[in-house]
């Protein structure tokens, strides 16, 4: 987006936006969990929930260690 607006004022051309960007992992904080998760199991074998959630307990992000639960309720979509 800050290419575009950069373009438009350096050409002095007005563009509307038809539609937003496409999913982009640093709009949603979830991602940049996963990407902290990652390197604290650091190419282990996650061959077990209980090793999962291990691994997912003991990471820090931002200083904190995050709360972890196992879900058993199924989520319908939509």
């Amino acid at each position: 987006m800050k290419r575009i607006v950069e373009f438009a004022h350096k050409h002095q051309v007005n563009i509307r936006l038809a539609y937003y960007p496409p999913y982009h992992s640093k709009y949603n904080p979830i991602e940049r969990t996963w990407a902290i998760l990652e390197n604290h199991w650091n190419g282990s074998i996650l061959d077990e929930v209980e090793t999962a959630l291990k691994f997912a307990s003991t990471m820090k992000w931002k200083g904190d260690h995050p709360v972890v639960k196992l879900v058993h309720e199924t989520y319908e979509n939509g």
